[in-house]
């Protein structure tokens, strides 16, 4: 046991216990102004004109998809019967320190076994952890691990200015494509996809990788997908794609799942492949094109199938559809924009997981006594 630490079960710390019903009325605080945030299992619904909680308050996700979640909240707001809240303290403990030592001990490891994700009262309070003896302690710890989280949530706020930045951006290039809108330049073009697309159909070779096509990860090695590789021993029907096509998944285009590749390979009979001519439409400009929220729309319109589990573009219907296209110059222009403003959402991105990695690294030292901070001495009195 380390020196002025205790084990302590976390039921003789807290009481949690269930919310309430959830309000009658959730909106969105930015299109009305309500100001209470209310909290489900797996975090902020929406917010609402009332609570039923206030003052500071450790909330856990209880049933959902994300249960075990913490947040920690300080002001009124409502917490719904799908979460769990610290209603009775039982010692005195800092609050903020509490709430780390949650998000450190992972509470979604008590999910019940089952159908729907569960987690209870019951083993939270019974699980046993070491904390601090000297509320003092337990204060530096939580100023510090603060200290990365404002940093965390410095940059998820860059991140979300950014990517609003590059939304603006892509609308204002791309609405004009589509042949409802008006007023755009004279010296656009109008063709169909089939014009300047050609689909590559033939097969690889037998040493070539086997790739994938993924939403936001665009084509990359299979064995990167993190997933288990389904994929069939025989290859002989899949697909070839090279350096400059853009493959598709032919079952989820209407979702915008396509990628410019960068790499040989081969892919699944599942996908599409095509070659821009580079002549009326430059390839990196159609990758950001087809990633359009106009384009997509027609991607789905133009899908074939009785439901959506069903519906998919195949090239015939592809080659269909209609666009309007500035001049190559300015195709390349625009593209190089739009890669430099995506870049700059990559490096905060990475730096974001950097950060939450320090983070991790600190609780794993801060939380067990590997590290003790240092407390400043209370001033004598005489």
């Amino acid at each position: 046991m380390l020196e002025g630490w205790e084990n302590v079960p976390l039921g003789q710390i807290v009481k949690f216990t269930s919310g309430k019903t959830k309000p009658a009325t959730i909106v969105n605080m930015a299109a009305n102004g309500a100001c209470y945030p209310v909290f489900g299992g797996n975090g902020v619904l929406g917010w609402a004109e009332e609570f039923n909680a206030e003052g500071e308050n450790i909330i856990v996700g209880r049933v959902g998809a994300l249960c075990g979640c913490i947040h920690f909240y300080r002001g009124p707001c409502w917490i719904t019967d799908n979460a769990l809240y610290s209603k009775d303290f039982l010692i005195d403990i800092d609050r903020e320190f509490f709430a780390y030592l949650l998000e450190f001990i992972d509470l979604a490891k008590f999910r019940a076994a089952g159908g729907q994700p569960l987690v209870s009262q019951g083993p939270i309070h019974a699980h046993e952890a070491s904390v601090p003896q000297l509320k003092a302690e337990q204060r530096k710890i939580a100023e510090i691990l603060r200290t990365w989280d404002d940093a965390i949530e410095a940059c998820e706020r860059l991140i979300d200015g950014f990517e609003k930045r590059f939304s603006a951006t892509a609308r204002r290039f791309f609405d004009p494509c589509h042949p409802t809108f008006e007023h755009r330049p004279n010296l656009w073009s109008e063709f169909e996809l089939g014009d300047v697309f050609a689909e590559r159909t033939e097969g690889g070779d037998p040493g070539d990788r086997l790739l994938s096509i993924t939403m936001g990860g665009g084509i990359i090695d299979r064995d990167d997908v993190g997933r288990k590789d389904t994929s069939t021993d025989d290859k002989s029907s899949y697909k070839l794609i090279l350096p400059g096509d853009i493959g598709y998944n032919t079952m989820r285009m209407w979702q915008g799942v396509c990628g410019l590749s960068t790499l040989r390979g081969i892919v699944s009979p599942a996908y599409t492949i095509v070659t821009p001519d580079n002549v009326n439409i430059a390839e990196k400009y159609a990758a950001h094109l087809f990633k359009s929220r106009r384009m997509v729309f027609d991607f789905e319109r133009y899908s074939q199938g009785l439901t959506s589990d069903t519906w998919n573009l195949k090239f015939p219907a592809f080659s269909k559809i209609k666009v309007f296209l500035p001049p190559i110059d300015v195709q390349h222009q625009q593209a190089e924009l739009l890669d430099v403003l995506k870049g700059e959402i990559e490096v905060l991105h990475r730096k974001r997981e950097a950060l939450a990695n320090q983070k991790r690294g600190l609780m794993q030292k801060l939380l067990t006594g590997d590290w003790r901070v240092q407390i400043e001495k209370e001033p004598a009195h005489g």
